[in-house]
């Protein structure tokens, strides 16, 4: 398991023991900064899986706790079935055990269920179900969906809360005493609601050891809000190109550093997303040219999505700059 220490770095995550010859469950493995890797392209387009390998690498020695493939991040909007198991297989073979590998289904009921099943054969540890395609289903339609999901995969899953996908306390009881259904991504940012719902489920659902994840962009400007509500996990899109900055905040956040909580929030999280929030599409294309500034070619993002505009480059370059000094790191170090 990874370990988050409040003294000096962060440990590398090793190979997780297995006890009495059984893997740990995958809710006990997910514990530290979890990373959402972009997909990467090359000029033509199509995929690149080497420079896809080298970003997964990079991210696992640099302290990840989880590799998140092919989920929002990852642009698996974009992913033709072939392409998203090859980028899962290629995940899974870069982690090599040291770290559990989650990937992302979506679509409506049969096409995740598919996708679950390319992710299971790919060496996944688990899903991260995407709300349904478009349409904006009623409670008894989105429980039919998750549990059909869950169902048809022995991989447990994560549901993604988020767009049209919003669950009532009630219903998120319910999942939590579905078999394979192990936690909730929140990106809707209601914490009355997810209060509630942590309510709900310790009530109505006691026996269960369910997960919550702050699922927002730049999660970690939420990051003490969540906290306060007992939600210690979060995606970390700053981790795929900045893991420095995103490793200090997490020990900051963890160990009770509020000075450098503070000081990561005002002067790089705040003012990346006031950037992020300047373009449609940010959340991911922003992180994809984060990537490619810190010294990797992972390429442009697939339409719909568009490119940052040029300035807005140049404005997160020096942000990311300012972040690593404000961590210790001198400009343009890791390039």
């Amino acid at each position: 398991m990874h370990e988050q220490v409040c003294q000096g770095e962060p440990v590398t995550p090793d190979a997780p023991p297995a006890a009495a010859g059984r893997s740990p469950r995958l809710a006990d493995r997910l514990d530290g900064v979890l990373f959402f890797p972009v997909t990467a392209y090359g000029s033509d387009g199509a995929l690149d899986l080497t420079a896809f390998r080298a970003h997964v690498r990079a991210g696992v020695e640099a302290g990840a706790a989880a590799v998140f493939a092919c989920c929002g991040t990852g642009e698996f909007h974009a992913l033709a079935p072939g392409e998203f198991a090859d980028c899962v297989a290629a995940a899974v073979e870069e982690a090599a055990e040291r770290v559990p590998v989650i990937a992302g289904a979506g679509y409506g009921t049969a096409l995740a269920a598919q996708f679950a099943g390319l992710a299971h054969e790919a060496g996944a540890d688990g899903l991260l179900a995407m709300p349904p395609y478009l349409v904006a289903a009623g409670q008894e339609g989105l429980l039919r969906h998750y549990t059909e999901l869950a169902a048809a995969t022995p991989l447990p899953v994560i549901v993604y809360q988020r767009d049209n996908a919003v669950l009532t306390p009630a219903s998120v009881a319910a999942l939590a005493r579905t078999e394979g259904i192990i936690g909730l991504k929140d990106g809707i940012g209601d914490l009355e609601l997810l209060q509630r719902i942590i309510s709900t489920v310790r009530t109505d659902a006691p026996d269960e050891d369910f997960l919550y994840f702050n699922g927002l962009p730049t999660a970690e400007l939420t990051g003490p809000a969540y906290l306060g509500l007992g939600v210690r996990l979060y995606s970390s899109a700053v981790f795929a190109f900045a893991p420095e900055i995103a490793l200090a905040f997490h020990r900051a956040l963890t160990c009770g550093d509020d000075d450098t909580v503070q000081r990561l929030t005002d002067g790089f999280f705040r003012p990346l997303v006031d950037l992020r929030n300047q373009g449609h599409g940010y959340a991911v294309s922003l992180v994809k040219a984060g990537v490619r500034l810190r010294g990797l070619d992972v390429g442009e993002v697939r339409a719909p999505l568009c490119e940052p505009a040029p300035a807005h480059v140049t404005e997160l370059a020096e942000l990311i700059d300012h972040g690593l000094a404000l961590v210790g790191y001198p400009a343009g170090d890791g390039d």
